[in-house]
């Protein structure tokens, strides 16, 4: 199969699709792989690197998607690659359709398969290939957040933990999945009391069996509790998810303002549209901003914070996907994996997973 991998071309994103290591693997399996001039030199991929072990370098991504069949990324092509797009391609990438429907229309009528590594699931109903992304999200919340609280970045001036007599600062994890749970787990690390709020008493429960009842709470979510949490809170995490749907918005405005001054809070479902009512997103070079006297991060591409690790966790995760899709065709692909099958988004110009489409509003 003709593999081609653009470079990134979405704001502060230096991660690359294949690392050479799964290069190599796929050429080695009589594939042909063509990767675009300087892909992957902001983690120190180097186009020699690529050309060393059989890979075809190009000049430009409209050379990439002419040559290629299967296009590998990373995130969802913006509004100036998808004039390459057409029937004839498969992408295999992050789509987060319901993020932007404008977006998501726009790609739809390209004609394309896409395959959302992001609705890719496997038998226990989780999802592989979101979740090294949401683990690495989950983690850097709190290296953000507590950043975000230092009194130079318009916080509180509180450090995350606790110091001999001074009570713990207060840490609201707001969705208890993947990466809601690296979200507390380095929380707890650092010594904060965290509060836990999830819709499941039984994830709840789980969670207990995990961390006990030391510095930390598990609380069931409504309205009403969410806005009680909030109203000592140093640092709020966001990390609800919702199969292919827009993220709803769980935390209103009016509970924003009532929020401590120099409180922050971090939205890590913005891909999705974000939950916060006041979420929009934002980049790295400008991460945050002010609804009132609280402060937002809402980073759209978190895990490019540190690429070089995102891009291998991804690789290690997507690898085995892309050879089966080079080796057994879309389709035979497809058929052969009900798994993989429920990545598929979009093909022939229409939307086919059904929680997309309902978010599309088609």
């Amino acid at each position: 199969m003709q593999i081609g991998v653009p470079k990134e071309v979405k704001k502060n994103e230096y991660r690359v699709g294949l690392t050479p290591d799964s290069v190599k693997k796929l050429i080695l399996k009589g594939h042909d792989v063509y990767i675009e001039k300087n892909a992957g030199k902001g983690i120190g991929f180097y186009d020699q690197d690529y050309h060393n072990i059989g890979a075809n370098i190009l000049e430009s991504p409209k050379q990439i998607f002419d040559c290629a069949e299967l296009i590998v990324k990373v995130k969802e092509p913006v509004k100036e690659e998808l004039p390459f797009l057409s029937d004839k391609h498969t992408l295999f990438t992050y789509l987060h359709l319901a993020g932007d429907i404008k977006q998501g229309q726009e790609l739809t009528a390209t004609g394309v398969t896409g395959i959302a590594y992001e609705t890719v699931t496997s038998p226990n109903g989780s999802f592989p290939l979101l979740a090294p992304m949401s683990a690495i999200a989950g983690q850097l919340s709190i290296v953000v957040g507590s950043y975000h609280l230092l009194k130079h970045n318009k916080g509180m001036g509180t450090l995350i933990g606790s110091f001999e007599a001074i009570e713990p600062r207060i840490v609201t994890v707001i969705g208890a999945g993947v990466a809601g749970t690296e979200a507390i787990s380095k929380a707890l690390a650092n010594n904060a009391h965290v509060k836990v709020i999830d819709l499941s008493k039984i994830r709840l429960g789980e969670l207990r069996k995990i961390y006990g009842d030391k510095n930390i709470e598990y609380i069931e979510s409504t309205e009403s509790s969410i806005s009680d949490a909030l109203l000592n809170s140093d640092l709020v995490i966001g990390s609800v998810y919702v199969v292919g749907k827009q993220a709803p918005k769980i935390v209103t405005e009016k509970m924003i303002r009532k929020m401590q001054p120099g409180s922050v809070m971090v939205d890590i479902s913005i891909d999705q549209g974000g939950c916060f009512e006041t979420s929009r997103p934002t980049f790295h070079d400008e991460p945050t901003f002010l609804t009132g006297e609280v402060v937002q991060y809402c980073v759209t591409n978190m895990p490019g914070a540190v690429p070089l690790t995102a891009t291998l966790a991804l690789n290690k995760a997507t690898l085995p996907y892309v050879l089966n899709i080079a080796e057994k065709g879309t389709e035979g692909a497809l058929n052969e994996d009900k798994h993989l099958f429920n990545g598929l988004n979009v093909r022939s110009g229409k939307v086919v997973h059904a929680a997309v489409k309902e978010a599309l509003e088609l």
